[in-house]
């Protein structure tokens, strides 16, 4: 299973104030007890994998030893943790009913010498060239696929050979099942859903479940399964270790045609590598850390090799055990390679405990890890980047016919879909005075534009004076045969034609065919509110000032005379802003931009970390953000306070590294970091979540919890407290993530952080009752610079999402 890369944090989501790694001493430390973290998700998993395979469950320790160690030592992602892989399981599966165990182990080694073979060719970013639709939509397709077969085996059944026959089969399974493995299966699903939730339990109650969701999820889940199966005397298929005989697991030749297993090895190699290559550059993100991906597809074979000579299933990185190596502080690949040396000293000391794990308890787990193959946010990011037809074809493809039919289905559609955009153009026809016409096309002229074409050049009047203009873009020969035939024909019956090719700087194409206009051209030659990308064009100025100067004049040219009447009034009445805005001093935070406001709307306040230093904090305490609290309060008279945080923060980093308590003499960035110690302390006793998403990291769980906690310093502030007591201010939290542009409000009822959505009209509202203390009568919900009155405040829908409506009334939140 891939990371999502898409929401993954970028290399660039630090600030120059981030600190160095620890010491040798430390690194090893934290290495030490992230593989011990690792370990106790491995062994349940690799289990589960090689149940759902129909291996012996000795290959699924087998692979996660080998994975761990071998590409730990030699790939080229230090925290990246291979192991078996839960989007092979169909494939292996499939390859053992096929040809047997043994086959399968030498596709395996096979698949392992084609991967160093690529590795050493240096082709490894070629397979970064696989559309993410297809991708996610394999992963989906594999995801549910295990769900289904292993939801045969929590009913107390056995799966089907076919995804299609064990959908045909369920009807039947439910009628019937096995209540003791149902039982235990339930029991598993619940403990797994539940247990990361256990630190919102109130009170002391939390405390504890804080302390208790340290343990690993999957092997809580198995453990409190296998307890109660013991307890009540359960009557159980249970796991099955056969004792280790090297000559048994000798790998044989496969029988059978030549191209077939030549398929099944490509197969095994191309899944297998894709989804390494793609994890491991989700880890570098983060991790914020440069991998070698050749390396690292050399490790993924060499593991491949030596998985398929111990009778091991195919390896490949993935995202359960490489992510909680990088949540549990891994530092180097040692952490890895301990993880490696647990899991085979498990496999080969504990087997007398691993037997009495019921079968249905790890069929449960597995089909969890399946379901959540199937991600909505992936499915989000697809339908956005309108690539859904490719997803879905996939999907589909993988749960009706297998993986290889299935990526084959899900390239030719995304040709498809690539063929229709490249070849979409629109002709655009206008009638000017005196009769004429103006042809404009926006985009690739070609045979199958010419149906297009066509018919609106047959709707031009005979006789009239027409001017055909082209865009510059490509011209095929069926097009250009098409516009000079007609040509030739409307000037025989007394017309007047002129054919023009003018390229138009100012405008941009998107991919569906949709011509937007930008702003002409400035100095720089970045067009405004394009993609910002532009702004770090090749043709930019080395000297930072001049570029400055060059954006300077781009604004005296297009935006001044267009705002200078607002500026003039403001200029007049002075300034009368709604919202104090505190947020961070990050470049990349620009809070006009995502609150969709203009001049005279925000009093915003920015520093390191957007904090709120605490009143009287020892060796910290600033006067500068209370004194601008108190200004826009008590002078200015806002109506709301919004703390803004943002993803990839890098004083949070720092604070959890521990700058600010370094010792020696502290230096200014140090003291303010201390502001933040109080975030610190709330991330162990209660961290703030996201309503309809996990957290990337411990950083940006920070991220969060940092911005409720200055909510709670801001009540510190004695003009605050008494607007906030008497109803007429309200406080809003607010965190901003750039990797996915998307903007969340914090629900102080629920105590998480929901999306903000987008509004038809390419506004967007946000509405929440996330005040301290008694809603204000002018709510955060009222439009920026417009008389606040009334309280039409609404809690976050069931669904953890923001509702958003029609109105008028609403902030103007970009999402």
């Amino acid at each position: 299973m891939t990371l999502d890369i898409s929401s993954a944090p970028i290399a660039s989501d630090t600030t120059d104030h981030a600190p160095p790694t620890p010491g040798p001493r430390a690194r090893w430390a934290q290495d030490l007890s992230a593989s011990l973290v690792v370990f106790l998700i491995a062994v349940p998993f690799s289990l589960g994998i090689a149940l759902a395979t129909g291996a012996p469950l000795t290959a699924g320790l087998a692979a996660a030893a080998v994975g761990g160690i071998v590409v730990g030592l030699c790939g080229g992602t230090p925290l990246m943790v291979s192991g078996p892989s839960a989007a092979l399981t169909v494939i292996t599966a499939g390859l053992i009913a096929q040809y047997g165990w043994r086959a399968t182990c030498a596709i395996t080694l096979a698949a392992g010498l084609l991967q160093l073979l690529l590795g050493a060719r240096r082709v490894a970013r070629t397979a970064l060239a696989v559309s993410p639709a297809i991708v996610h939509g394999m992963l989906a397709g594999v995801g549910l696929t295990i769900a289904i077969a292993q939801l045969h085996v929590v009913l107390g059944g056995s799966p089907q050979s076919s995804a299609v026959a064990n959908l045909l089969a369920l009807p039947g399974q439910l009628a019937g099942p096995h209540p003791p493995a149902l039982l235990a299966g339930s029991v598993t699903v619940a403990v797994l859903l539940c247990w990361p939730r256990l630190d919102r339990l109130p009170g002391r109650a939390g405390e504890f479940g804080a302390r208790l969701a340290k343990v690993p999820g999957p092997l809580a889940a198995v453990a409190v399964a296998t307890a109660l199966a013991l307890t009540l005397d359960l009557q159980l298929a249970h796991i099955e270790l056969p004792a280790w005989q090297p000559l048994a697991l000798v790998p044989a030749l496969p029988h059978g045609s030549l191209a077939g297993v030549l398929a099944a090895v490509l197969t095994v190699t191309a899944v297998a590598s894709v989804e390494s290559l793609l994890s491991a550059v989700a880890v570098d993100r983060m991790s914020q850390r440069t991998g070698d991906l050749d390396r690292e597809l050399r490790g993924q074979g060499l593991a491949n090799l030596v998985s398929g000579l111990v009778g091991g299933l195919p390896i490949a990185g993935g995202a359960v055990r490489s992510t909680a190596n990088v949540r549990a502080g891994g530092q180097t690949r040692w952490a890895s390679v301990l993880h490696g040396v647990w899991v085979l000293a498990a496999a080969l000391a504990l087997t007398g405990g691993l037997r009495r794990i019921p079968l249905a308890a790890l069929a449960a787990l597995v089909l969890v890890v399946g379901l959540q193959m199937v991600s909505f946010a992936h499915i989000r990011n697809v339908h956005r980047h309108r690539e859904f037809p490719v997803y879905l074809t996939t999907l589909i493809a993988v749960v009706a016919f297998g993986v290889l039919w299935g990526v084959g289905l899900g390239a030719a559609t995304a040709v498809l879909l690539a063929l229709y955009r490249l070849t979409r153009a629109h002709v655009d026809v206008a009638t000017g005075p005196a009769g004429s016409v103006t042809v404009q096309t926006h985009g690739p002229l070609t045979f199958a534009a010419v149906p297009r074409l066509s018919r609106a050049l047959a709707g031009i009047p005979a006789g009239a004076e027409v001017t055909v203009v082209h865009d510059g873009s490509f011209l095929d020969h069926a097009a250009y045969e098409t516009l000079h035939d007609w040509r030739t024909g409307h000037q025989a019956m007394g017309g007047r034609v002129a054919l023009v090719t003018r390229r138009q700087d100012d405008e941009v194409l998107d991919p569906d065919g949709t011509v937007r206009a930008g702003s002409s051209p400035g100095p720089h030659r970045c067009r405004a509110w394009t993609p910002w990308v532009g702004h770090h064009c090749i043709d930019q100025q080395e000297d930072p000032h001049g570029r400055l100067l060059d954006g300077v004049r781009v604004f005296q040219q297009h935006t001044a005379p267009l705002i200078r009447p607002e500026l003039a009034r403001l200029a007049r009445e002075g300034q009368t802003p709604s919202q104090l805005f505190l947020t961070c001093a990050d470049s990349r935070m620009v809070t006009s931009m995502i609150t969709n406001s203009g001049p005279g709307d925000l009093f915003t306040v920015r520093n390191v970390g957007n904090l709120v230093p605490a009143p009287f904090e020892p060796g910290a305490a600033d006067d500068s953000v209370a004194a601008a609290v108190q200004y826009a309060v008590e002078a200015l008279e806002v109506r709301s306070i919004t703390v803004c945080g943002h993803s990839g923060c890098g004083a949070m980093k720092a604070l959890l590294d521990g700058v600010h308590e370094r010792p020696g003499s502290p230096t200014p960035l140090a003291r303010w970091l201390r502001n933040g110690r109080g975030s610190l302390d709330r991330l162990r006793r209660a961290p703030a979540e996201f309503a309809d998403r996990p957290v990337v990291d411990l950083a940006e769980q920070l991220c969060i919890t940092n911005v409720v906690q200055q909510l709670d310093q801001l009540m510190a502030n004695p003009a605050v407290e008494r607007r906030v007591e008497e109803g007429s201010l309200r406080l809003v939290g607010m965190y901003f993530d750039f990797a996915t542009a998307q903007a969340y409000v914090l629900d102080r009822a629920a105590g998480t952080f929901s999306p903000v959505e987008a509004r038809g009209d390419a506004h967007a509202e946000a509405r929440t009752d996330s005040a301290l203390g008694t809603p204000p009568d002018a709510p955060f919900d009222a439009p920026l610079g417009a008389p606040l009155d009334g309280d039409s405040a609404e809690r976050v829908r069931k669904d953890g999402r923001v509702p958003a409506d029609g109105s008028e009334e609403g902030p103007q939140l970009a999402a």
